[in-house]
């Protein structure tokens, strides 16, 4: 008999939406729109849209394995239990280098605003630094902290938009004459990028023992907390478009700060580098403590090297696979940019949800919330997605794939020949 003590059901809907929302708006609205307007112009907008609409789908299909497997390890055991032991180490390790490249677009974002230029490289290890120290004694983002950070966030966006829209000096031509203008494959590009913004929006997904009534709120809550995100990210994307215009937004190494002193709001500029900073140490300090814990799940099943299994006597944390990753995310930032790092985390998770997508499809009747229609435009949108990313993030993302994989394969037969 399982003596495990189920966790108490206490959030309602309100609840699991406000947890979505601090899931989702986050550090990636201040990084996000440039590299996206780079690939799609004002075309992002569309991309936006499509993003929101796969992360949707993506939600819907993690929410359904969640309630069969409420356990930890996400797609990575959802893979294993419906697919095979190789669908679920794919999702595993798309997951883990996904992720790691998000913290290394979180470091390269808080330097971008909280950095003297020509400093944004050391600033950024500091923040990688500093950050898994913090984590390496236990100190992880709690529910209160959470719930302060994005409602200074959203302060800091609304701040944003009225600089923007009540800017006297559009650079910005017609949106809506200028939607196509970089074609289909920009905007499938550039919301593969977006979709970046998007990161966290399962969290509600996994939910399934914490919520009254799990089976009405849980969907409810993941539709109004993506279309409040996908509101807010419009508002915020047609104001940076209206003031900067296009090009001008390509080139900008903090958007959001350029666009309060476009605006005449040049006093505002410091509160949005705090908020902006603020977003992407909150960020980076949940993304190495849930990148830790994937890879020590990974190593335990010895999918990764079983050196990253170790959990700290006392601080009771994975302190190996803590250690490896700061290491690893502060020699990404030396070399990668911002827009380099975002559309590899984008390949990582984008076939992490692939995987879930295509999971999601094999449950039978009994076990379905949604309809099947949903995982197949979620799998197929998530493949449309990587294959429309920059042509570096997928061949890169495609070798560290290998990479992987051939880890594995090796560790396999290796233990056949010992056997």
């Amino acid at each position: 008999m399982n003596s495990s003590p189920a966790l108490a059901r206490k959030l309602g809907t309100v609840d699991a939406v406000v947890i979505g929302l601090g899931s989702m708006i986050g550090a990636g609205i201040f990084a996000s729109f440039a590299p996206a307007a780079s690939a799609a112009g004002a075309g992002l907008l569309i991309g936006l849209a499509i993003a929101a609409i796969v992360a949707y789908c993506n939600a819907t299909a993690s929410a359904q394995l969640a309630a069969q497997y409420p356990t930890s390890g996400g797609t990575y055991v959802y893979g294993r239990e419906r697919l095979g032991e190789w669908p679920g180490f794919l999702a595993g390790w798309s997951f883990v280098i996904g992720k790691t490249a998000s913290c290394a677009a979180m470091a390269l974002t808080f330097a971008a605003y909280a950095a003297p230029a020509g400093w944004e490289r050391p600033v950024a290890v500091l923040a990688i630094l500093a950050l898994a120290a913090v984590n390496y004694m236990g100190v992880t983002r709690t529910a209160g902290l959470t719930r302060v950070i994005v409602a200074f966030v959203l302060a800091v966006l609304a701040l944003v938009a009225v600089a923007g829209l009540t800017s006297g000096n559009p650079q910005g031509n017609d949106l809506s004459r200028n939607l196509l203008t970089d074609g289909w494959y920009g905007i499938l590009q550039s919301a593969g990028l977006l979709f970046f913004a998007f990161a966290g929006y399962a969290r509600i997904a996994t939910m399934g023992e914490e919520v009254k009534a799990p089976q009405r709120t849980i969907p409810l809550a993941i539709i109004i907390a993506l279309v409040i995100t996908l509101l807010i990210y419009a508002v915020i994307a047609v104001t940076v478009l209206r003031v900067l215009g296009p090009e001008q937004l390509v080139d900008s190494a903090a958007p959001l700060v350029d666009v309060t002193t476009a605006g005449g709001w040049s006093w505002a500029s410091p509160i949005v580098r705090v908020g902006a900073a603020v977003a992407s140490l909150g960020a980076l300090l949940a993304l190495v403590a849930g990148v830790g814990r994937t890879s020590l799940a990974m190593a335990r099943n010895r999918d990764l090297p079983s050196w990253l299994a170790a959990v700290h006597p006392k601080y009771k944390v994975p302190h190996h696979a803590e250690i490896a990753l700061a290491v690893i995310v502060s020699l990404l930032v030396c070399v990668i940019d911002l827009r380099g790092a975002i559309g590899f985390s984008s390949f990582g998770v984008l076939l992490y949800y692939f995987i879930a997508n295509t999971s999601a499809l094999t449950q039978i009747k009994e076990q379905r919330r949604y309809p099947k229609g949903l995982q197949v435009l979620g799998a197929t949108g998530c493949l449309v997605l990587v294959a429309a990313l920059p042509p570096t993030s997928v061949v890169v993302g495609v070798v560290v794939l290998a990479v992987g994989a051939g880890y594995r394969l090796i560790r396999l037969r290796s233990r056949d020949a010992a056997g």
